[in-house]
């Protein structure tokens, strides 16, 4: 028996389509095409997932400085239907994990799940996100509309004693120097 080859490969114009495809079959949101020229300039932060050379699943991510805080926010994680299980979604939520690990500057990761989505809000809790607000109304023209909020709480390398939470502040989130690192991670 054949081992399965998991890769995540860059998100291109020339790919584009196949993410739409991806979102539009696996979520319950369509997203407009300024999402997508938004995800074109995303470098690392949006990827997707081959299961042997055939793209199977997406994750699309970006920075959120609000608060006085540095998050990311995973805008989208899916894979199709009949290759969950198979640790697509655990490899995309990996690179994301390493992303956030090897920059040290963030203080936490999040992203909105379905309320009723049980599948998928046990599948963040085994990496660590915990459910940490419940908004209502916060999805249109599906039931349930309520999403829960999780979040992985992470410690910034300038201060391994202190983990901070989500009402911690953080300066100069956005400095020029820290602008021109983050540059620096995004492929050309």
């Amino acid at each position: 028996m054949t081992r399965a080859n998991i890769e995540l490969g860059d998100v291109t114009h020339h790919n584009l389509k196949q993410l739409k495809k991806i979102n539009t079959v696996v979520l319950p949101v369509l997203y407009n095409d300024k999402f997508y020229l938004d995800v074109l300039e995303s470098g690392e932060l949006a990827k997707l997932a081959y299961y042997n050379d055939v793209v199977v699943g997406a994750v699309c991510s970006r920075i959120d400085t609000s608060d006085n805080l540095r998050r990311l926010y995973i805008m989208t994680l899916g894979c199709l239907y009949p290759y969950r299980r198979l640790g697509i979604g655990s490899v995309m939520v990996k690179h994301i994990l390493n992303y956030v690990e090897n920059d040290g500057n963030f203080d936490s990761i999040f992203l909105h799940v379905k309320v009723d989505n049980e599948g998928a809000i046990e599948f963040y809790k085994k990496f660590g996100f915990e459910i940490v607000e419940t908004k209502q109304h916060y999805y249109k023209r599906i039931e349930p509309a309520d999403a829960h909020v999780l979040q992985k709480t992470l410690t910034r390398r300038g201060n391994p004693n202190t983990t901070t939470t989500a009402t911690a502040t953080t300066a100069a989130a956005t400095t020029p120097s820290e602008r021109r690192r983050r540059e620096q991670h995004q492929p050309e």
